[in-house]
């Protein structure tokens, strides 16, 4: 007779789950015991690695993916990164063991109290079984809701004593729509207002790239002859940014946010919340007089919106059938933004120095994961990204996310015969939220460049402390970290590059490697205005 362990793998095999990040406890050996051959486990050293690197994953492959986690202390060390993979709309499937249902009512060592609670608010949904053999239908429930819109985590909680136990009939795996068309009338009516409009400007989400829409986005700016802006603090781009119209990433603070976009009467917002601030900088939202649109596939986001009229629907069949109904216009297109100011190659480089170098040796189909707060604006300023796909980074605004997510991506490049180089940028600060993840990435063999600023220093806090006037805060301050001696204790190659050439050279050493590479690069310590 199956069991439930026989009927949830085979449940798993029929949805293409048969790659697992994890990091074992005991309470999930009886799910793991005889490792399937036909399946993958991707070992982190930390929950929160595991859950960053299945993030990762499922946002290349366009899948979702199965993070096993241990139990209540196991989920809480990947709390950090679910909230991320809830901001991000990724569809994880999250499982943690729990203790024998024989023992629960006593509360024994590493039971979880209230299980179903834990992960919540950050998950779509949350379900502990009532019994044994609800196991693979939940399973098949969670699947269904993780990657119908908007995506995003679900959470089981599973007895460990639940795996043995004889299966009832296996559940049907099923297929579940992931997009949804506009409302016909509304589309006509937000169609028509751009038609209408003087000056249109277009702000794009994450939510064009996740539908792969950036043709769909280019076509309606072109035929609004609109500006484009990214949304403020995107976690991937939506719009080729060597495109004429591109005019860089709004402010996220409401004030600046709305300076920006003075001067149109017509805000269309696609695949994005309205707005994603960081600071408080008073203002309104919109400039006086504009008028704003929001298609978005997010009940939730579309009610929390300060202000605007809201379109339910996929951002990429929007964008699309908004081109077929708007007519061309007889209007000059806007000009393009400024370029930015010359760098000057001193020693230490300035954050600008090291990323107009990063552009000068960037490999062709590269994909760039980035956590590096205080260096943001000077990577963007310097390095475009003209491809889909090519931009990751957390959008809860935690650490711990970048390093893990690139070892996730890396790998699905692998797997998906893409081969696109993957290339981290993160602060040297935010290396030691989950340094660990090195290790799974040179276990793995994956040819990852590791690009770390290094300024010694939180100086993205520095900045919101200046920003705030809120002086003498301790701890922001970071001496005495070895980059070098922890990357080769990981297993990674290392090299410090002090000047471009250096940097280039190391930079394609790295991407030819057979294995991860961690290149340190000291930056100057200037302080970054936050806006």
């Amino acid at each position: 007779m199956a069991t439930v362990r026989d009927t949830t793998y085979d449940l798993l095999r029929a949805l293409g789950l048969t790659t697992v990040f994890g990091n074992p406890g005991s309470t999930e050996e009886p799910f793991l015991q005889d490792f399937p051959d036909d399946f993958h486990y991707v070992h982190a050293l930390h929950e929160a690695s595991a859950v960053g690197m299945a993030d990762g994953y499922a946002q290349v492959t366009g899948r979702p993916a199965h993070v096993n986690l241990h139990t209540a202390p196991g989920t809480g060390n990947a709390m950090g990164n679910i909230v991320t993979a809830w901001h991000n709309r990724t569809p994880l499937i999250v499982t943690a063991g729990q203790q024998t249902r024989e023992m629960l009512l006593l509360e024994p060592r590493l039971t979880a109290r209230r299980p179903t609670e834990l992960p919540q608010p950050y998950v779509k949904w949350s379900h502990e079984p009532v019994r044994a053999q609800d196991v693979p239908a939940a399973l098949m429930r969670a699947y269904a809701s993780a990657v119908q819109p908007p995506a995003g985590p679900v959470f089981l909680s599973l007895p460990l004593d639940d795996w043995v136990q004889p299966a009832d009939p296996p559940p049907q795996a099923r297929t579940v729509a992931t997009r949804f068309a506009p409302d016909p009338q509304r589309l006509r009516d937000f169609a028509t207002t751009l038609a209408n409009s003087r000056s249109p400007v277009v702000v794009l989400g994450a939510a064009v790239d996740r539908a792969d829409a950036w043709g769909a986005a280019v076509a309606l700016a072109e035929r609004l002859a609109a500006p484009v802006w990214s949304a403020p603090a995107p976690e991937r781009t939506a719009f080729p940014e060597n495109h004429p119209h591109f005019q860089g990433v709004l402010p996220f603070a409401a004030g600046p946010l709305a300076e920006r976009l003075r001067g149109h009467d017509t805000v269309l917002v696609v695949g994005a919340p309205v707005f994603r601030y960081y600071p408080h900088v008073p203002g309104d939202p919109l400039p006086d007089g504009a008028r704003l649109l929001h298609v978005t596939d997010d009940p939730d986001e579309a009610a929390r919106a300060p202000v605007g009229d809201s379109l339910l629907g996929d951002a990429g069949l929007t964008l699309a059938a908004l081109t077929e109904l708007v007519p061309p216009v007889d209007r000059r297109p806007p000009p393009p933004p400024p370029e930015p100011a010359p760098v000057e190659d001193t020693i230490p480089l300035s954050a600008d120095a090291l990323f107009a170098a990063l552009a000068r040796y960037w490999p062709e189909d590269g994909v760039l994961v980035q956590e590096s707060p205080s260096n943001l604006s000077a990577l963007r300023r310097r390095l475009r990204f003209t491809r889909p796909g090519s931009y990751f980074t957390m959008a809860s605004g935690g650490l711990g996310y970048g390093l893990p997510a690139a070892v996730g991506i890396a790998l699905a490049q692998r797997d998906t015969g893409r081969h696109r180089p993957v290339v981290a940028v993160i602060g040297d600060g935010s290396f030691h939220y989950s340094v660990q993840a090195l290790w799974t990435a040179a276990q793995l063999r994956l040819p990852l460049a590791v690009v770390v600023p290094v300024n010694q220093q939180y100086a993205i806090l520095k900045a919101f402390a200046e920003l705030k006037n809120t002086p003498g805060v301790p701890g922001l301050d970071l001496p005495g970290l070895d980059l070098t001696a922890i990357a080769r204790g990981y297993g990674c190659a290392t090299t410090v590059a002090d000047t471009p050439e250096q940097f280039g050279e190391a930079l394609g050493t790295a991407l030819r490697a057979e294995g991860p590479t961690v290149l340190p690069v000291p930056i100057r310590t200037d302080i970054p205005p936050i806006l």
